[in-house]
């Protein structure tokens, strides 16, 4: 069963706690995070980028001159791609890039992404989060920095925090860490999960995280006995 660390506000190791099989210790579905990353990705796409066809540009009206005798090559109209301000030829034009995942496979990539957290012990749970009087960065920045938290890549890890409930005290406190982003467990994505180094979660977060996104997944043992 995988487990949590659990820390207080000042950084200090209380306890561990076991996290949900059916939630943490899934198989990590590789295909399906790629599938629904990408999804995510292209439905943020405006899509509106738009070009000008030699149709629909201004001017160019009347033969710039005429057909023989000047030595150049016969034109139309200024308005042809070759020409400066003329039209494009395969410019974009405005269309949906949205694709479409069905429920059960963003359940699957979001679980799959919690479980790689959990295997690499990227999930830590904050306790007394919310007992937070008034906004201080400096606490925060002293709880991270007693965390130690480690990176190959960066030299701060990027930390997702999520809460249960909008609590002011908190976003104000984390808002002028760079580093860190404090969400909401119900705008919970793959992106953003595998976007941050760390996932932080207060008790009840990560108790209703668990409640949400438990389908009755077993996961199987292997079994001690050889079979002959």
């Amino acid at each position: 069963m995988p487990t949590a660390k659990i820390f207080d506000l000042q950084g200090q190791h209380v306890g561990d706690q076991p996290l949900a099989d059916a939630v943490f210790g899934v198989p990590v579905h590789a295909a399906v995070l790629h599938q629904v990353v990408l999804a995510q990705l292209e439905n943020r796409r405006q899509g509106n980028a738009s070009t000008l066809t030699r149709a629909q540009v201004s001017g160019g009206n009347h033969k710039p001159y005429r057909q023989k005798g000047t030595g150049n090559a016969r034109q139309g109209s200024t308005r042809a791609p070759h020409f400066r301000h003329g039209g494009n030829v395969f410019g974009p034009r405005p269309h949906p890039y949205g694709q479409k995942v069905n429920r059960q496979m963003k359940r699957i990539a979001l679980r799959s992404a919690l479980a790689d957290k959990a295997a690499n012990e990227r999930i830590y749970i904050l306790q007394d989060l919310h007992s937070l009087e008034a906004p201080k960065t400096k606490p925060m920045v002293d709880l991270l920095a007693t965390l130690a938290l480690t990176d190959e890549v960066h030299a701060h890890p990027s930390v997702l925090v999520l809460l249960d409930h909008r609590d002011e005290n908190v976003i104000y406190s984390f808002r002028n860490i760079r580093y860190v982003k404090v969400g909401h467990i119900a705008s919970i994505n793959v992106v953003e999960l595998l976007k941050h180094d760390y996932v932080f979660f207060t008790p009840e977060a990560l108790a209703q995280v668990e409640e949400t996104y438990d389908d009755g997944y077993v996961v199987a043992e292997a079994s001690e006995e050889v079979e002959a």
